[in-house]
């Protein structure tokens, strides 16, 4: 039986996904994105978050049999609110043998992963399968921006996009608008370009900028260091989408 460690479960969210959701945020991230607003997300170990409160610890382990059940407990009221649970993160695929096998315990529960599409194809496949919908994050298209910003290039991602459009799993691709980063008309039209005609693609949500993600960072011990200008006139146009027939929301 797998263990994993995850940083937090939150009970009725409402924009993770379809209805009345409970949202497991799994510990672990193989990005460094500059923006990130889950910093406790990050590492993959538990860690003490200073407040005002005090000290308190963040990641706590499961087995998968504890974790199914505490869902199960949720399942009647989910499925009568036309919800579900959502997987997200830190990088639910960091951890993918251990969500997979608390997905196999389920009672009949929609399932939704929210992910970033870093990891191998297996662990991809190993998750996105057993799911009834995906969001997935595309941050940007250019190869090198990418890695400057996120610290990892973003070939996975792409294939992972590819396979997930092979596999018959419906999709959701989120783009989170950071001012001068993702929310440039090149990159909108890259994205665009890149998920036209995919089978399997719902729509196009464009996230706004969160800007008090940088006050969780000293709590964590971090410094919080954009390498763009944060208060930048934001753009969301969301025309480079509807020009390819592509349905999209501003979140």
């Amino acid at each position: 039986m797998n263990t994993g460690i995850v940083f937090d479960i939150r009970e009725f969210t409402v924009h993770d996904g379809p209805g009345i959701r409970t949202t497991v945020f799994m510990k672990g991230c193989p990005l460094r994105c500059s923006w990130c607003h889950n910093p406790e997300g990050i590492s993959p170990k538990p860690q003490i978050m200073k407040g005002l409160a005090g000290e308190r610890l963040v990641g706590k382990e499961y087995t998968s049999d504890e974790l199914a059940g505490l869902l199960n407990r949720q399942a009647e009221i989910l499925r009568a609110n036309e919800g579900g649970v959502t997987f997200s993160g830190g990088e639910p695929l960091l951890q993918a043998e251990f969500v997979a096998e608390v997905i196999d315990q389920l009672d009949d529960i929609h399932v939704l992963l929210d992910t970033s599409g870093f990891s191998s194809k297996e662990n991809f496949r190993l998750l996105a399968g057993r799911c009834n919908l995906v969001f997935f994050d595309i941050k940007l298209i250019d190869r090198e921006a990418h890695r400057h910003y996120t610290g990892q290039y973003n070939d996975p991602i792409l294939r992972n996009l590819r396979v997930l459009s092979e596999m018959g799993t419906p999709f959701v691709v989120r783009v989170p608008l950071v001012p001068g980063v993702t929310d440039t008309k090149q990159n909108l039209e890259d994205i665009a370009k890149t998920v036209h005609g995919l089978p399997g693609l719902i729509r196009v949500d464009l996230l706004p900028y969160n800007k008090a993600a940088g006050g969780k960072y000293s709590a964590c011990g971090m410094e919080f260091e954009p390498n763009y200008i944060e208060n930048s006139e934001l753009n969301a146009d969301p025309e480079p989408f509807k020009i390819q027939g592509i349905e999209v929301k501003v979140v």
